[in-house]
């Protein structure tokens, strides 16, 4: 097939500023990601034929339908993609197109370098076409290679009837970045039987596991005295912070762990002597241990306020969304339909548990079975972003494959 206009698209779609906002109490939290929606993605998806095209101003979805060209492929298929950015700088894309022979890469006149001294995944791209940063901020692969490679299978199948394949809905939402785009997505409205997310890394990942996730957020009021004359009196919000801090596993860091090792997460830390606040995201993959975690934060500030009059530490402790594969394990359709397309594709599955969590975590729990598959992005969320042509050429060809399956 050709795959003339999924480069042209990508680099399109990343050249818009479409970050989301965590302090913003708006769906989506930012204008950019409804302009996009809007002014971009709707009129493609009505010029190549998508039908229903419609956007959902309650939660900020843009949903189309592709309709069915056989009467005995009767399955609907959902494919979701997010057109939020991380929390780097997305002003000013300005991508680079590399022929990549190998060795360093500089990044524009940034004095940045993108090296597989660095990035070891490096060489094993030697030979393909690269897309870049210029050092300045990130790409936005994720997840606009996602979007680029779900419109790029539409507009060729609306292209060629002649293909077999059920109805297919393709949704593009906000704010998957900050952790609430899926939060009111209406599965009445895009019914289908299950769905698979496009928003994974490198060539044949093929995610069905996930983090559940719980975030911390804690509050430390202190006493603020001279410290001339502190003894027994002040008491620093900073201080009982860094105690809060120092009760965690050490171990339990996102440096320091991989596989299905989960973490306690300090994000953030600010604050004077009067007061104080952190923030810890929390992930596991297994219940049991999840909830450990949970309660140990509460038992170490239930043990720091013992030994004061009034509550000091406060915590605010809040489920995120939990691991799918509870939900997916029940029907491994979607599993060992992408499976076969891959290796009929001579790409190799790559399945492993997503150590974070996507869109489809909380949709499954929804009532869709939403597993992840690959978009090809690599270093995500910041300047050493980059993803591979081939392989988003090789995504559309898997998302072609799917719909064609009994």
């Amino acid at each position: 097939m050709s795959y003339q206009q999924l480069l042209e698209r990508f680099l399109t779609y990343v050249k818009v500023n479409t970050r989301s906002n965590p302090e913003s109490k708006t769906t989506p939290t930012t204008q950019s990601q409804v302009d996009f929606a809007l002014n971009v993605l709707k009129p493609e998806m009505e010029a190549f034929g998508l039908v229903d095209v419609h956007y959902l101003r309650e939660n900020g979805y843009l949903v189309g339908t592709l309709p069915a060209t056989s009467t005995e492929l009767t399955r609907k298929i959902g494919f979701i993609a997010h057109m939020d950015t991380a929390d780097f700088n997305a002003e000013g894309v300005n991508p680079q197109v590399i022929d990549y022979t190998g060795g360093d890469i500089a990044l524009g006149d940034s004095g940045f370098v993108l090296s597989p001294t660095d990035f070891p995944a490096l060489d094993g791209y030697v030979g393909q076409t690269l897309v870049t940063t210029d050092g300045t901020t990130l790409l936005g692969a994720d997840d606009k290679a996602g979007i680029a490679e779900i419109m790029t299978a539409m507009a060729y199948l609306a292209e060629h009837p002649e293909i077999p394949h059920g109805e297919i809905r393709v949704g593009f939402g906000p704010d998957e970045e900050i952790g609430v785009g899926a939060d009111k997505f209406d599965v009445e409205d895009f019914d289908v039987d299950f769905a698979y997310t496009v928003d994974g890394g490198p060539l044949g990942e093929l995610q069905y596991e996930t983090f559940s996730a719980a975030g911390l957020e804690l509050t430390f009021l202190g006493r603020n005295v001279h410290p001339g004359t502190a003894k027994n009196q002040m008491v620093n919000a900073l201080q009982l912070a860094i105690d809060f801090h120092n009760q965690l596993p050490e171990a339990d860091r996102p440096e320091l762990t991989d596989g299905y090792q989960g973490f306690f997460h300090l994000s953030s830390l600010e604050g004077t002597v009067e007061e104080a606040r952190s923030a810890y995201i929390i992930r596991d993959f297994e219940d049991e241990d999840f909830k450990k975690r949970k309660e140990l934060v509460e038992t170490i500030a239930n043990k720091m306020n013992a030994n004061f009059d009034t509550e000091r530490v406060k915590v605010n402790l809040y489920d995120q969304y939990y691991n799918m594969k509870k939900v997916i394990e029940k029907d491994m359709t979607p599993i060992t339909i992408a499976e076969k397309v891959m290796k009929d594709l001579n790409i190799k599955p790559i399945i492993e548990p997503i150590r974070g969590g996507t869109d489809g975590s909380k949709i499954s729990f929804m009532g869709i079975p939403t597993p992840n598959l690959f978009a090809g992005g690599e270093n995500m969320h910041g300047r050493y972003e980059f993803v591979s042509l081939e392989t988003m050429q090789k995504a559309v060809d898997v998302i072609i494959g799917i719909v064609q399956e009994p």
